[in-house]
Parts: C-alpha cells; structure tokens; sequence
C-alpha cells in the first residue's frame, strides 16, 4: 500500500511573498475574460428576447390591419353595389318624370346630329 505523502501547509508559505505581475495580470485577465463573456451572453439574451417581443407586435399589427382592409373592402362593394343602384336608368326615368316634371319625346322632336 502507497501512501501519499502531502506537503504541509508551511510547505508553500503565501504571507509575506512577492507574486509576480504576470500571475496578477493572468488572474486579472481570466476575471475581465468571465465578465466579458457573460456580458456577451446577457447581451445576446436580451436581443432575442428583444426580437421576439418585436416580432409578435408585428404580428398583432398585421392581424390588425388585415382587418382593416377586410373592413375596407367589404365598404368598397357596398358602395359599389349603390352606385350601380343610383345609374340604374329605371330609377334616372322615374326621377326624371316624377320629380322634375319631364316627359318622354314624341318622335318628331328628336334630330340626330351628324
């Protein structure tokens, strides 16, 4: 059976000891590498949360002007249908003769112009 032997904690006396700059610098580095990367995440997170939210408003926006047009066209042909109604020339004869007293020509009064 081996036994491990482990260096006793005066082994590698910290207090008091010089670390040199580029361990400091590396632990620095690693610590602003986490904050950036976790900035980047937060960041990419926050965008797409940003698309979505911007894509279902687009979405309400289309229904809503769908059915607006939908509105606007179903106007269009009710109003088409009345303006057929008003050119009927059975309503324009019956207006003409009730309401502003005309009459039909006889025969004789019509000349064709050339």
């Amino acid at each position: 059976m081996n036994r491990m032997i482990l260096p006793s904690p005066m082994a590698f006396p910290t207090k008091g000891m010089v670390i040199p700059e580029k361990v400091k610098a590396r632990g620095r580095a690693s610590g602003l590498l986490a904050f950036c990367i976790i900035a980047a995440l937060i960041a990419g997170s926050l965008f797409y949360v940003w698309s979505r939210v911007l894509v279902i408003n687009l979405g309400y926006d289309l229904s809503e002007a769908m059915e607006v047009h939908w509105k606007l066209v179903q106007d269009n042909k009710q109003l088409q249908i009345e303006i057929a109604s008003l050119k009927s020339l059975a309503r324009i004869e019956r207006i003409a003769q009730e309401e502003l007293d005309m009459e039909k020509p006889l025969p004789g009064q019509i000349i064709l112009m050339k």
